[in-house]
């Protein structure tokens, strides 16, 4: 289920979170990962009020967003599918499966589906070179696959 928030919900849910610092030095990070952690990613109007709220300009806060990985500025998937990028999982065939994985959902790398069910990244390296070609879904690492196999692992997280 896709639960829509409303602009002013956002601003105000945003201003509890931004309240216990105000008038304190650092914060930010902190904000954004609060704000982060309750709407999923860092909406547009919630940066627009950390911004007023913390007499900040909006450039400094998008430039702390869009420099840290962790932040995302547009809605993510319930599921997060990474796909390895590591010399192993290169030289197995992970081109093919991220390939496949694209087909199956019809998104691109970086994008979200419609549903919001899934998002699709590459990652330089998962780790777990003897079972390449390696993705994750969320916490889960399925390895030495095929691009016939691809279908099956994500009709699990549906």
């Amino acid at each position: 289920m896709i639960v829509v928030v409303k602009a002013a919900e956002i601003a105000e849910k945003t201003k509890e979170i931004v309240a216990p610092w105000k008038g304190k030095h650092g914060g930010l990070i902190p904000i954004l990962q609060a704000i982060q952690q309750e709407f999923g990613y860092l909406p547009e109007e919630a940066l627009v009020t950390v911004s007023k709220e913390l007499k900040i300009p909006k450039a400094d806060i998008y430039g702390v967003a869009t420099f840290y990985a962790q932040f995302h500025l547009k809605p993510r998937g319930r599921h997060v599918i990474r796909v390895c990028r590591g010399t192993a999982c290169h030289v197995r065939g992970s081109l093919k499966i991220m390939e496949k994985i694209k087909q199956i959902l019809g998104v691109n790398e970086n994008d979200t589906t419609e549903d919001l069910r899934f998002t699709l990244e590459p990652v330089a390296c998962i780790g777990a070179c003897g079972l390449a070609p390696v993705i994750m879904i969320d916490d889960d690492t399925h390895g030495r696959l095929t691009p016939d196999k691809v279908q099956s692992i994500l009709n699990k997280y549906e």
